[in-house]
């Protein structure tokens, strides 16, 4: 055999046992400059736009206040009794 069929013989070998070793789950270097571009890619992409909440006015937020307000205050009595 020649020199140069002898290497690709064990070029297509290596190139057999990196797609076997990427079927199983683990990494190779050939697997790991592909995914490059494909991550280049999903960076590349715009982030979707975030949904906005609508502006609560004055007196919604005077009621949520008032709200936490006695949540707290029964929070605090219930950890009163629980000490006792």
């Amino acid at each position: 055999m020649q020199r140069e069929q002898i290497v690709g013989l064990l070029i297509a070998e290596r190139d057999r046992l990196n797609r076997a070793i990427e079927a199983l789950g683990g990494s190779s270097r050939a697997a790991k400059a592909a995914a490059k571009p494909a991550k280049a890619a999903a960076a590349a992409a715009p982030a979707p736009a975030r949904k906005k909440r609508k502006p609560r006015t004055a007196a919604q937020r005077k009621a949520q206040s008032e709200r936490m307000r006695q949540f707290w205050a029964a929070r605090r009595k219930q950890q009163a009794k629980k000490a006792k």
